[in-house]
């Protein structure tokens, strides 16, 4: 199977996120030897089809960064959340 490269326009945002969900973000994407965007862009075509973006492996790479960053939060707190 051969790759296609799909020419795409990306811009620069300024987006607000809980500073632990940032952290273990970066380094999923740390993990995968992937840029911050390419992680999130591919984690957003996949749950666009209903999709996981991740395999076993690295939900359980997740599971330990969860736990070193202390991140208690859950889908159910999704639209609950709150700044202090």
């Amino acid at each position: 199977m051969v790759n296609k490269t799909t020419t795409i326009e990306r811009v620069q945002t300024g987006v607000r996120i809980e500073k632990r969900i940032l952290k273990i973000l970066k380094a999923v994407a740390a993990h995968h030897d992937i840029s911050l965007g390419d992680l999130i862009e591919g984690m957003v075509l996949h749950n666009f089809e209903g999709k996981t973006p991740f395999g076993p492996e690295t939900l359980a790479f997740i599971e330990t960064m969860r736990k070193a960053y202390k991140l208690d939060l859950t889908s159910t707190d999704a639209h609950s959340l709150a700044e202090g």
